[in-house]
């Protein structure tokens, strides 16, 4: 892998959660560790889901949302918070704002599709 990944060389893809997704870092070759950028279109909230075996982290850069983790709302998050989703634990985010909300998803250890799972 390059020591430096050039943003012009990610690809954003529209994932089944309902969001928009451009994965950063995401090999084998880091195992421990995964970052992508989501994006949520204004009045969508993502799909409730959960990862098996692996920790979320959410990195909000901008826009406004509200946050639902273990099957309670645990508040709105903007542009520098941050929110721990614990391993197996479901959860969804609703942008409540008039723009996309943008994120950084970090997964320890690297988010795996096998993993990932709908209520």
């Amino acid at each position: 892998m390059d020591t430096i990944i050039k943003a012009q060389n990610l690809t954003e893809q529209y994932f089944e959660e309902d969001c928009y997704i451009t994965e950063i870092v995401n090999s084998d070759e880091f195992p421990t560790v995964s970052v992508s950028q989501a994006k949520v279109k204004p009045n969508v909230a993502t799909v409730l889901h959960r990862l098996k075996d692996t920790d979320e982290k959410y990195y909000i850069l901008s826009g406004t949302g509200k946050m639902e983790v273990g099957g309670k709302v645990i508040g709105n998050v903007q542009q520098g918070d941050m929110v721990i989703i614990p391993k197996d634990t479901y959860q969804r985010i609703t942008n409540i704002g008039s723009g996309d909300l943008v994120f950084l998803c970090i997964c320890t250890p690297r988010f795996e599709i096998k993993n990932y799972e709908a209520n």
